[in-house]
């Protein structure tokens, strides 16, 4: 079910550890029951099987990624992540399909393309604009969903052969998007060949994906999980890309998954960089994350995250420890793919989060990866009461808090635990 490389999926040079974290189960694989097999009750709770998790640097260009490969159709063909849902992600989807729409100059005569699209929630917007569009997702009744609403989503993983049948279906593409689509694929290289077959000769391919910037600096070690294969900075980024006669011309950051990047490219680009993507790359270069660059003070980016995590695990811990002795009930808020990291790196298991509220109905009423802890709507947040809420969502605080203010007035404790430990309650010392 799942394979090594040892080498970088970007440029096939030789790659070795540089940060290790606990092993976990895979982050969105949740189930049914704790004692449910195939349908059938077993008296003795379900052993998922758990995975080495770390991160290994490319000695050539420098590119972070994992090594393991877990079976693509396991992960991704019963996806439960639904963009939808997301208030903050459906806004975040209509200001970058405006941005498209404007760079791209698009018309009713011209078709775009969404890789990895889920339920269509981006492509609504261009196809609200009178656009021809095209959603391809793995997700099996994800796609369905997002057909039943009207936008036309093949099922597949995106390929240079399925490239071809669409091409010669639809025709190229104007606009093609790929959103965090790039952090989940192994064979990067067959989705530029197919995305370089689609593209019309004046088309923009736009991606989004997680910003290892972020991640060092901001301490956002739980997006790291066997979903997310790489964790990209622009510089390695830059030759791969070439190499498949695109050209990135602009990147910029945005606040998504607590830090991302969009990266614009086209063909027949002059190779001046934009202001942009030149501050980016001096940025990525000062904290040494390019082949042959000084990090500041000698400053090791990883190391320096490393000792962030096992400071924040030892703070963090010991606080819900405590409540926990004190008899406070503890739950968790969101259970999005990294909140399975976080609670194995952490040590939360079921006797110290008793329950998870999410707002997703397609989670409600499952129980966490491998740690099996129970799934449930918002109302427990007020049925149950529960003491301390540590709000796993984290790049949602500010709308889950927003949304709740009613359990901070009833005396509730919110937990924001990353980019830094944060308590939010209305008490007065």
């Amino acid at each position: 079910m799942h394979t090594l490389r040892n080498d970088c999926r970007l440029c096939h040079g030789p790659i070795h550890k540089v940060l290790e974290l606990k092993d976990t189960a895979l982050a969105n694989e949740f189930v049914k029951s704790p004692f449910e097999k195939q349908g059938e009750f077993d008296l003795t709770a379900i052993k998922q099987e758990v995975f080495p998790l770390g991160l290994w640097k490319c000695e050539k260009c420098c590119h972070l990624q994992l090594p393991i490969v877990v079976d693509p159709n396991r992960l991704f063909s019963n996806y439960v992540y639904v963009a939808g849902t997301s208030p903050v992600f459906v806004k975040h989807f209509e200001e970058y399909s405006k941005t498209c729409i404007d760079l791209a100059s698009l018309t009713a005569d011209d078709f775009v393309i969404d890789i990895g699209s889920n339920d269509g929630t981006l492509l609504k917007f261009f196809k609200k604009h009178g656009v021809k569009v095209l959603g391809i997702d793995p997700a099996i009744d994800i796609s369905k969903k997002a057909n039943e609403e009207g936008i036309e989503t093949l099922n597949h993983f995106f390929t240079y052969s399925l490239s071809e049948i669409i091409k010669n279906k639809y025709g190229k593409a104007k606009l093609i998007t790929a959103n965090n689509v790039f952090a989940h694929a192994d064979d990067l290289s067959d989705i530029l060949s197919g995305v370089t077959n689609l593209l019309t000769d004046d088309g923009v391919f736009i991606f989004e994906v997680s910003y290892l910037v972020d991640v060092i600096n901001n301490n956002l070690f739980d997006t790291i999980y066997h979903e997310h294969l790489s964790y990209h900075h622009l510089y390695p980024l830059l030759n791969f890309i070439e190499r498949y006669h695109l050209r990135i011309f602009d990147a910029h950051r945005v606040n998504t998954h607590g830090g991302s990047i969009r990266v614009y490219c086209r063909f027949n680009q002059p190779s001046s960089l934009s202001s942009s993507l030149k501050q980016l790359l001096d940025q990525e270069y000062e904290l040494g994350l390019c082949p042959h660059s000084d990090p500041l003070n000698g400053y090791d980016a990883i190391a320096g995250l490393n000792y962030k995590i096992n400071k924040l695990s030892q703070d963090l811990k010991s606080y819900l420890l405590q409540e926990k002795i004190d008899g406070s009930l503890i739950a968790g808020f969101g259970a999005p793919a990294k909140a399975t990291t976080l609670m194995y790196q952490f040590g939360f298991d079921k006797d110290l989060i008793s329950f998870i509220i999410d707002d997703s109905p397609l989670k409600q009423g499952l129980y966490s990866p491998g740690l099996h802890i129970p799934v449930v709507p918002s109302s427990w947040l007020y049925e149950k009461k529960p003491d301390v809420v540590v709000i796993l969502a984290w790049n949602f605080a500010e709308s889950i808090i927003k949304n709740h203010r009613r359990y901070l007035d009833e005396g509730g404790i919110f937990i924001i635990p990353i980019p830094e430990f944060k308590i939010i309650s209305n008490m007065v010392d």
